[in-house]
């Protein structure tokens, strides 16, 4: 993802069908498009069309599984506020974005603030990403941490 030019936004004309399927996709993405329709009230072929639309107008990312890191040995998560001088903050948006371990990086009010969350095997592997990736980059001014203890919500999609 190249970050030097803000992404453009479309706005996407959906109705209560459409926000139908994405609440059912919501709960469960591999449901079906039989299924689907037969929840919907809908045809098969018009269900998979309506999504077809709906990922082409970016309404619809992408599909994917979500996975428990601690389930696979992550041990770690983390959020870290980066303050970056202004000219620097496209630069380091689009080399933090290609780091396996970031998992998510937002740029946030404040005087250039990135806001990312990374997974970390352990403490030793997050104490290396900040020694020989974050720290490194230029234009850095802090960088603030905190550590997860307890999971209570994790949020997946989007309210309608």
């Amino acid at each position: 993802m190249n970050s030097q030019n803000p992404p453009e936004t479309k706005s996407a004309g959906i109705d209560e069908t459409d926000r139908k399927i994405i609440r059912a996709l919501n709960a469960n993405g591999r449901i079906s498009y039989t299924d689907l329709a037969k929840d919907i009230g809908l045809s098969r072929v018009a269900v998979q069309g309506r999504i077809q639309a709906l990922m082409e107008t970016g309404v619809i990312e992408r599909f994917t599984a979500v996975i428990n890191p601690e389930k696979i040995g992550i041990g770690v998560s983390a959020f870290f506020n980066v303050e970056v001088e202004p000219q620097f903050l496209y630069q380091v948006a689009d080399e933090l974005a290609e780091e396996p371990s970031v998992t998510s990086l937002y740029h946030m009010t404040g005087p250039s603030k990135l806001h990312m969350h990374g997974l970390f095997t352990n403490h030793q592997e997050m104490e290396l990403f900040l020694k020989e990736k974050l720290y490194p980059l230029p234009g850095i001014t802090s960088v603030d941490c905190q550590v997860l203890i307890t999971r209570f919500k994790s949020r997946m999609g989007m309210r309608l």
